[in-house]
């Protein structure tokens, strides 16, 4: 029987007779049909030759547009980040002159969670992800990208071509930071990062490691660097005593690069809740320029982001993939530093 027999009595080649044929989904049909985004080259192949074999001639509403939501899925780590909170609020600010609307995730720093909620997002038919600092990276996120148009914020690997990329310079921000330890007459500078060392490019903490080294070997300071762990990657310490062992430490620096905000405002409450001078017995920088370490009382000096620039270039990159753009971008923002008193 040949495969046309199917047909049914009027003759009539439906886009099931075209699955049939093509030995794919009726679904997978339909996407190609309405140019759905992420049709491979030889599916498209595959199913335009049954059309063209079979005399398929597809009614106007199989053809018509990718059905939109007009709604974006945003994953981000937590809410209480200060960081990432005027992330969304820059991309809310950018997607006001749209007809989009945003509903927000929470990973909780864990892979698991965070696919679960892109699976959701994209069963819930969402049109694109902005995904800011998303733990899955690699294939996965790879994969990911070859079903929906993504974007990722703070999360640096240039060479990726399924989806964009959208960063401060984090390398360029730390090196500031330390220069401008520098030209105040710091030698003795350290830089604290976290517990669990960052390492894959991906992470920002690895990007400002290397960022603060780099300004310590053009100061002429490399055999003074050093990189001390302390604490987990994403959460500000809730009691300041967990600073005690590094304040008290013989060999404490007198300088510190924080790599977040997160741990430099504890950090400097600890240092002076022990008598410390701040920044005469230990100078202070942060990153992020958080509301909080802009307090005239606290005073930090920290390196900015500007995170509603940063939540604005993504909206604009993942509009243009959702209206179909496939090659890849990836953008870096220039931060600046803002000096304080803690400095």
């Amino acid at each position: 029987m040949s495969k046309t027999a199917t047909q049914g009595g009027s003759g009539r080649v439906t886009i099931r007779t075209v699955a049939e044929d093509a030995g794919v989904s009726v679904a997978a049909v339909s996407k190609v049909l309405r140019d759905a985004y992420g049709v491979s080259e030889a599916l498209r192949t595959k199913v335009e030759a049954s059309i063209g074999r079979l005399g398929y001639r597809p009614s106007v509403a199989a053809r018509g547009m990718r059905g939109r939501t007009y709604t974006i899925g945003i994953l981000l780590i937590e809410i209480s980040n200060p960081f990432l909170s005027l992330v969304v609020d820059g991309v809310n600010a950018a997607l006001g002159a749209s007809r989009y609307k945003a509903l927000i995730g929470l990973g909780h720093s864990a892979t698991a969670i965070e696919t679960t909620l892109i699976e959701s997002m994209i069963d819930y038919r969402m049109d694109g992800l902005l995904l800011i600092a998303p733990r899955i990276e690699g294939e996965e996120l790879e994969r990911v990208a070859a079903q929906i148009p993504v974007v990722a914020v703070a999360h640096h690997q240039p060479d990726a071509r399924a989806f964009d990329t959208v960063n401060s310079d984090d390398r360029a921000g730390a090196a500031l930071a330390v220069r401008a330890m520098v030209e105040r007459g710091h030698r003795d500078i350290a830089f604290l990062s976290y517990d669990e060392a960052p390492d894959h490019a991906t992470a920002v903490g690895r990007q400002r490691e290397a960022g603060y080294l780099d300004a310590m070997a053009q100061a002429g300071l490399s055999d003074r660097a050093r990189i001390i762990r302390h604490g987990s990657g994403g959460f500000a310490p809730s009691d300041p005593s967990v600073f005690d062992q590094l304040l008290v430490a013989a060999d404490r620096p007198r300088a510190m690069v924080i790599w977040s905000d997160l741990f430099a405002v504890p950090l400097l409450n600890a240092a002076r809740m022990r008598g410390l001078d701040v920044p005469g017995d230990l100078a202070i920088a942060g990153y992020d320029n958080s509301p909080v370490g802009a307090l005239p009382l606290i005073g930090l000096a920290s390196v900015d982001q500007d995170p509603g620039r940063l939540g604005g270039i993504a909206v604009t990159l993942l509009l243009d993939r959702i209206e179909g753009r496939t090659t890849p971008e990836h953008r870096l923002v220039a931060p600046r530093f803002v000096p304080r008193g803690s400095i």
